[in-house]
């Protein structure tokens, strides 16, 4: 009997399923912000931050996040692994420590069944224990499409926030994964991933973000950001309007999958819908990008990296508790002041 495969029942995968960006600005905007009719919020729906942030004493605030998507990979149990991964990075890319989680489910049961939506919860448990915080409930639905997420509580100390508009000029930029996932993801979706590519990538996405915390923890990281469906470029943009500075990227050095892994997709087109979305929300505001350095930079990911803006000259502090933590951090570039022209130069 053939195995079900959970992405042919979704038209995206998942953070590649976004609303774009345009899109999303356009229902903000008409919405409006309620951060003001609160004080106590620290961190609303009026920044384009990882998560919300409320005070809780004069010492320690709560982050909340929430994040879910369709199927990025095929098994349940990995899409539920990868799904909680992804959730969870918002409160380490604050620089919070998750405390608890609640589930969101949306399942097609007469197509899929109940024991396949056990299996993504259960994958999710895994990871949710992996990180040291329970998987205390959650709500569910029955959907023409599936899709799965967590809703995220953390805290954090007053002076270990991070944010994304705290950068300054001069800052060095680093990033702790390597860019190309939505590709690798497009490619299993279509039934043309190799098995070794396959599981490079299941061994990427599953990997907490849990270094965000100890990093939180150093003044010399002054912002700190997940990268994931707006991919690099989008999410660097964010950072730097932010901060009101110029981002500089050297996109030899920025992490990426190996070439022999991406480059036979590539030629063959393959390439998440949303990249296109993302180069057209972001691609006016960076200088003229190859085709090569649009399908990275602008390449939807999924439970990403983080990307950090760091004080100069403390970089071998921030490279010191990345490697403590097994993580292989990579300089990408730096911040200037923006005073005219492109946010973000790619060279």
């Amino acid at each position: 009997m053939e195995k079900t495969r959970l992405t042919q029942f979704s038209k995206g995968s998942g953070c590649g399923c976004k609303i774009a960006p345009a899109d999303l600005q356009d229902i903000l905007a008409k919405v409006g912000s309620s951060d003001m009719e609160f004080p106590g919020l620290i961190v609303g729906n009026g920044a384009m931050d990882d998560a919300a942030v409320m005070k809780f004493s004069e010492d320690q605030y709560v982050v909340s996040t929430t994040d879910f998507f369709t199927p990025i990979v095929d098994d349940a149990s990995d899409f539920g692994q990868i799904a909680a991964a992804n959730a969870i990075s918002d409160v380490y890319a604050m620089g919070g420590k998750p405390i608890m989680a609640v589930g969101i489910l949306g399942w097609p049961i007469e197509q899929l069944g109940p024991d396949l939506a056990a299996e993504v919860i259960k994958g999710s448990r895994d990871i949710c224990n992996k990180a040291g915080i329970p998987l205390a409930g959650g709500h569910s639905i029955d959907s023409k499409e599936p899709f799965f997420g967590l809703a995220v509580t953390g805290i954090v100390s007053k002076g270990n926030l991070k944010r994304n508009n705290g950068a300054k000029a001069g800052d060095t930029l680093f990033l702790t994964k390597p860019l190309g996932s939505g590709i690798l993801s497009t490619a299993m979706k279509r039934g043309i991933a190799k098995d070794e590519d396959t599981k490079l990538l299941l061994s990427e996405l599953k990997k907490l973000n849990t270094v965000g915390f100890e990093l939180g923890k150093l003044p010399a990281v002054n912002a700190m950001t997940d990268v994931t469906g707006f991919g690099l470029l989008g999410h660097l943009i964010e950072l730097c309007e932010a901060s009101g500075l110029r981002g500089d990227i050297q996109f030899d050095d920025v992490p990426k999958y190996p070439e022999a892994v991406l480059k036979p997709y590539l030629d063959q087109f393959v390439m998440p819908d949303n990249t296109m979305r993302n180069f057209k929300a972001y691609g006016s505001k960076a200088t003229k990008l190859s085709a090569l350095q649009l399908q990275i930079l602008c390449d939807p990911q999924t439970n990403g990296g983080l990307l950090l803006s760091v004080s100069a000259g403390s970089e071998n502090e921030v490279i010191e508790t990345c490697a403590a933590n097994g993580i292989a951090i990579q300089k990408i570039g730096s911040l200037r002041a923006l005073i005219d022209g492109p946010v973000v130069t790619v060279s």
